[in-house]
């Protein structure tokens, strides 16, 4: 399966306080888009500031690119916002702080009850246990990286079907293009000849002598329009063109993180399309590169949103 860097997912738990009275709602939201490496940024209360290690750690095994924003929420009741907790644990590590900055700073003056209690994370107003509190979040984070993987991945689905219906495409013009090239060369160069010859005649009038016989002279237009013929015969760019496509199509139908190596075939299949355009000796030609190049630029727009 090929997956999407774009997608949506949330989950929601709902807690009771220990007290019975009130609780607090727990919210994780997961937002992604394209990006070339993977890029978490987290948004979260102090109270569960804990869970960001393993919720990082979760990601990483699930997701490898992608600018990812975890969003967690804790929507309290009014109830248990009255009713107040202590987080022993973030009292503690306080405390700590506070002896280490006075034993630097004698002179400096001792936290007020006020300030502690305003310290982020020391007031737990949920009246949830933090044990509590912290299961629910990453319970809430897994069920969501759940639901951000099926989102990518239908999307993926989405865009792998588009991009198969370009590969298509654009295999029907290579191969309708490809048997005219040998007369459309042909043709082009008798219509060289065919200058050259009726420049030549207004140029050398029979009644002029020279010291190049007329079957020199045709037989060096005959050398300059067969090198010409050569370099302006593009089976070599359509072999490349073929060969191209098709390992655009074997990787899409392989699936799996395709979303670099996608993005180096749209690369060449450009060089490849932009070469013929240059060497169009035809308006056949011309036209089918156009339409080539758009193929591949709509194909190279949807690839950067794969993974």
């Amino acid at each position: 399966m090929i997956y999407s860097m774009t997608g949506y997912a949330s989950a929601t738990r709902e807690l009771a306080a220990a007290s019975g009275n009130g609780g607090v709602s727990v919210s994780v939201e997961l937002r992604t888009v394209n990006s070339r490496f993977l890029d978490l940024n987290f948004r979260m209360p102090e109270d569960v500031r804990v869970c960001e290690p393993t919720l990082r750690e979760m990601l990483m095994n699930k997701l490898s690119r992608g600018k990812v924003d975890i969003r967690i929420n804790l929507q309290r009741s009014e109830q248990s916002a009255n009713a107040g907790a202590i987080n022993h644990d973030a009292l503690s590590q306080l405390a700590l702080l506070e002896r280490a900055v006075v034993n630097a700073f004698p002179e400096a003056g001792r936290l007020r009850t006020g300030e502690i209690l305003r310290w982020p994370g020391v007031l737990a107003e949920s009246g949830v246990a933090a044990e509590t509190l912290r299961d629910a979040v990453l319970a809430c984070g897994k069920q969501a990286i759940t639901d951000l993987i099926d989102v990518r991945g239908r999307e993926g689905a989405q865009l792998a079907t588009m991009l198969l219906a370009n590969v298509t495409e654009m295999e029907a013009i290579v191969a309708k293009i490809t048997p005219l090239v040998p007369e459309l060369i042909t043709r082009h160069q008798q219509k060289i000849v065919e200058r050259l010859q009726e420049a030549l005649g207004i140029a050398v009038p029979d009644t002029v002598t020279t010291s190049i016989s007329r079957e020199e002279i045709a037989e060096r237009i005959r050398q300059e329009v067969t090198m010409y013929g050569i370099r302006i015969d593009i089976t070599e760019e359509l072999s490349r063109l073929t060969a191209h496509l098709n390992e655009t199509r074997h990787v899409i139908e392989k699936g799996g993180k395709v979303g670099k190596r996608l993005d180096f075939m749209m690369q060449e299949l450009n060089r490849e399309a932009n070469t013929l355009g240059s060497k169009a000796a035809a308006k056949e030609l011309a036209d089918s590169s156009m339409t080539l190049k758009l193929l591949i630029e709509q194909m190279r727009e949807q690839v950067q949103n794969l993974e």
